[in-house]
């Protein structure tokens, strides 16, 4: 949800001086609160970066689990004060290691997962949909974690996401940057919390 401020565009400098148990992200100037996570979430990020992380151990390809910032930069911010769009996705995975840095990753991921709580729908569904659809993040998957859905969004050559795949718990996911990586959602969604 937003932070009620008056009308003052946000950068990375002022995320940067954010107190450390505040989680805040960024967009288009504006400052959004995050809750914390329950340990459903937790451990269906951790489920879903683990397999992640398996397939692209020796590959120049890594898997972030948050907190983690990314700053999609145009390319034209030079200093922190310029940076106005600041997430905080739940898991990224950037091929390009040259857009990692000491504080993230400055750039555009190749694959950002969202995981919804009831808190973030809208934010995840549309918000951060229509800014990693602009920044031209190749893979853009949304995890539901009450309904155990997972919505595939990939990149077209138009710049525009594509008609979501959608999965439940009892199927795979065939990666769509990496071919040959499977995700077996069965392994993903805690039975029992």
């Amino acid at each position: 949800m937003p932070l009620p401020q008056k009308e003052r565009q946000y950068t990375y400098a002022d995320y940067l001086a954010w107190p450390e148990d505040e989680r805040v992200e960024i967009i288009e100037g504006v400052p959004y609160m995050q809750a914390t996570p329950s340990p459903e979430h937790q451990e269906i990020s951790m489920n879903l970066s683990t397999q992640i992380s398996v397939y692209l151990k020796g590959k120049p390809c890594k898997v972030y689990a948050a907190p983690f910032s990314v700053r999609l930069i145009k390319g034209d911010e030079k200093e922190d004060e310029d940076v106005k769009n600041v997430f905080e996705p739940d898991i990224t995975v950037v091929c390009d290691q040259s857009k990692i840095d000491k504080q993230g990753c400055k750039g555009i991921p190749d694959l950002i997962i969202e995981i919804i709580s009831p808190s973030s729908i809208k934010h995840d569904r549309v918000t951060k949909f229509n800014q990693y659809e602009k920044a031209g993040v190749l893979e853009y998957w949304i995890v539901e974690p009450e309904g155990k859905l997972v919505s595939v969004f990939l990149l077209q050559s138009n710049g525009r996401y594509g008609r979501p795949e959608i999965y439940t718990e009892e199927e795979t996911i065939n990666v769509g940057i990496f071919p040959e990586l499977t995700i077996d959602l069965n392994g993903v969604f805690p039975s029992v919390l």
